[in-house]
């Protein structure tokens, strides 16, 4: 077990993919995403379409890991040698042993690749048996379907819906569904679910 801090560099690795922290020259990495599929952030309070919107994406993510509150990674895709996207740890409560995993894209050449899976197992693994969490949690629009469907394909247990708990950008609000994996189901068969279809 490791002490977290968000202020350590953290780097997650498997043959498939590497996640490292998100920095501030990554904005290169990541711009042409941001002009060329802008219906990444379709579901998404803050969007990174554009120029300034990716500078405004990653500035908040940037200053969230300075109050220890997010750690944002960078996707590398070692197969094709590119970056692929980000995601997230958010809502980090240590004394609570919980945090949540979100703020997840990959352009679309990197969906349905497995790409997802393997980041997903490198997280999880990281936060159930490097940093004691005992609850990973996930949040997307209840209206997203690709988004709930890859999650439940993780191992992921729906606890629940939260009606109207956060404004969309183009007005009004939407129902956010909320799934998590407990420590005791990651070691009582999501771990193994999972590293299976690693395989595949």
């Amino acid at each position: 077990m490791i002490h977290f801090s968000c202020t350590d560099d953290y780097v997650l690795e498997d043959e498939t993919v590497l996640l490292r922290p998100l920095q501030q020259t990554d904005y290169e990495n990541l711009l042409p995403f941001s002009l060329q599929e802008p219906d990444l952030w379709k579901f998404s309070l803050v969007t990174a379409a554009g120029e300034e919107g990716l500078k405004n994406y990653m500035q908040i993510a940037l200053d969230a890991r300075i109050a220890e509150k997010e750690y944002a990674f960078i996707v590398f895709d070692k197969r094709t040698n590119e970056y692929a996207g980000s995601t997230r740890f958010y809502d980090i409560n240590i004394p609570f042993q919980t945090l949540q995993l979100g703020y997840t894209w990959y352009g679309q050449k990197f969906q349905r690749t497995g790409l997802n899976r393997h980041c997903k197992y490198l997280l999880l693994s990281f936060a159930f048996e490097n940093i004691g969490m005992e609850r990973v949690e996930f949040r997307a629009d209840n209206n997203n379907t690709k988004s709930i469907a890859a999650m439940k394909g993780i191992g992921c247990k729906v606890d629940g819906v939260l009606r109207a708990n956060m404004p969309k950008r183009e007005g009004g609000r939407r129902d956010s569904i909320v799934l998590s994996i407990l420590k005791d189901e990651w070691f009582g068969g999501v771990k193994e679910m999972l590293w299976e279809k690693l395989k595949c």
